[in-house]
């Protein structure tokens, strides 16, 4: 299997949405934007958030093993995918990247 890197690029908050529908929380998400972490097939790198795991994880084994081109060249890079977690309020993009 090979390596996909994950790097954290974009991190927002709709803080409209926040206000206006979700029950106040206290802490919400660690990942911050630059943060690097390293994975093959479905093993969760220690530290990454367990709720956007389920998002990005089908992809990571994809890309671990080989599969390229998503969606018929959506990327650049056809070894990559970008990839958001699953959360309405606070969004974190990922870019997932086969490690050569």
């Amino acid at each position: 299997m090979k390596k996909v890197k994950i790097t954290v690029m974009k991190k927002v908050s709709h803080d409209d949405l926040i206000e206006k529908y979700e029950n106040p929380i206290e802490h919400a998400c660690d990942l911050q934007e630059g943060m690097v972490f390293y994975a093959e097939g479905f093993e969760k790198p220690e530290g990454f958030c367990e709720s956007a795991w389920t998002s990005v994880a089908p992809f990571v084994m994809a890309l671990s093993c080989g599969a390229e081109n998503f969606y018929d060249g959506w990327m650049k890079n056809r070894k990559s995918a970008m990839i958001s977690c699953n959360d309405g309020f606070r969004p974190v993009s990922f870019l997932l990247e086969t490690e050569e």
